[in-house]
């Protein structure tokens, strides 16, 4: 018998529950709310990634744009940054510093604030 990997589990997680986004539209309700907005009445940087997820697969980038822009920008470059790392044959400590995921940490920060001071936090658009 074979113990799953990391990865294996992943993929078991994430799997049904990528159904359940695809088959389940957020914007009907069901799915859990952002803490941070509960608590503060402000958006996070990922307000709205349930619903643009979901419209991103099935196809419709404007509206999933509309939901969370950064998440719709993030999904390109996060793809590279995975096919980048399959290329690689060194192994790398898991703490080691990734300027990619640093410098995207500091631009959903500065999204945060920005989408507080520029979109409207009480729509979410």
């Amino acid at each position: 018998m074979s113990v799953m990997n990391g990865r294996s589990w992943l993929v078991v997680i994430l799997a049904p529950l990528a159904v359940l986004l695809y088959l389940f539209d957020p914007e009907k309700g069901g799915y859990f709310s952002c803490p941070f907005r509960l608590l503060t009445g402000l958006l996070c940087p990922g307000c709205g990634s349930q619903r643009a997820l979901h419209d991103v697969m099935h196809f419709r980038v404007a509206e999933a744009f509309d939901h969370n822009a950064l998440l719709v920008l993030s999904l390109p470059v996060l793809a590279l940054q995975l096919g980048f790392s399959r290329l690689s044959f060194r192994e790398k400590p898991a703490l080691s510093p990734n300027w990619v995921f640093l410098t995207w940490g500091v631009i959903a920060v500065g999204w945060g604030i920005f989408r507080n001071l520029y979109v409207s936090p009480h729509t979410g658009h």
